[in-house]
């Protein structure tokens, strides 16, 4: 195990990645300009084994009501592996193999493989869950925290980042921050809320003047967070908020549960 930050390089840009840190990605520079938030919470984290909320941090896997810690009001948030150290499994100049495994409180043996590669104008991030023993329900996604300025140049002050995707629907979101379970149709942000993109995930981040990078994964839902002054969220994942009860997703041990997103990039 190693707790030592691991850089990733190709072209002009350069990715730190934290093992020892959840896992997260926590750095993104393109051409000398710091796309990601830092800070020891903010980065990129692994979202596993589910994604935002679980309602009062209770999911049903068959009969059985499993509780998980409560670290977000009345419920969980945002699964364990973020607050764990990943081992490195092997790596080299543009790409590192990560894993974790999945301990108390998550009730399930499980591995988590995290591969972060990083080619040209491009970071393609994929994982896995494999369950050791015994099924169980999962989710996969990323939570990246992108600067909404990237500072100015030239004497210039940068702009702020603009938001463009296009939505087949927004889930219904509650007072509780969870969705109703009506799906309705996309408004206008600033959001916290999920949205579905049965087509696969395709977001599009735009700092005027200075570079557009777009989120793609084949999944279909999407959280957008942007009530924060400092950045914004776009978070691919394997099914909405409180998934594990409304949308749960079967690990067993023949079958893994996998998902990627890639980030690409173009200098304006």
């Amino acid at each position: 195990m190693s707790d030592e930050d691991i850089t990733l390089t190709a072209g002009d840009a350069e990715v730190t990645v934290q093992p020892g840190n959840g896992g997260r990605v926590g750095g993104l520079r393109v051409g000398g300009l710091e796309l990601l938030r830092q800070g020891e919470r903010f980065g990129c984290f692994p979202m596993v084994p589910w994604c935002g909320r679980i309602r009062d941090g209770r999911f049903r896997d068959g009969a059985t009501v499993r509780q998980m810690p409560l670290n977000a009001g009345p419920n969980a948030i945002h699964g364990t592996a973020r607050d764990g150290a990943w081992k490195v499994a092997r790596r080299k100049a543009d790409e590192v193999v990560l894993t974790y495994a999945l301990v108390e409180p998550w009730p399930y043996p499980g591995l988590v493989t995290q591969v972060i590669t990083l080619a040209g104008a491009e970071l393609r991030i994929a994982m896995s869950v494999e369950a050791l023993d015994s099924s169980f329900p999962a989710q996969i996604g990323w939570h990246p925290w992108f600067n909404r300025n990237l500072g100015g140049r030239d004497g210039r002050e940068g702009q702020d980042v603009q938001v463009s995707f296009d939505p087949a629907w927004q889930e219904e979101r509650g007072d509780d921050h969870l969705p109703t379970g009506n799906r309705v149709a996309p408004k206008p942000g600033p959001w916290d809320d999920c949205f579905g993109m049965p087509g696969g995930v395709d977001v599009t981040l735009t700092w005027p003047g200075q570079l557009e990078l777009k989120v793609t994964s084949r999944e279909e839902w999407v959280v957008v967070y942007d009530e924060q002054e400092a950045a914004v969220c776009v978070e691919p994942q394997t099914g909405p908020p409180d998934g594990l009860n409304t949308l749960p997703r079967l690990v067993t041990p023949l079958e893994p549960l996998e998902a990627a997103t890639t980030w690409s990039w173009t200098r304006l």
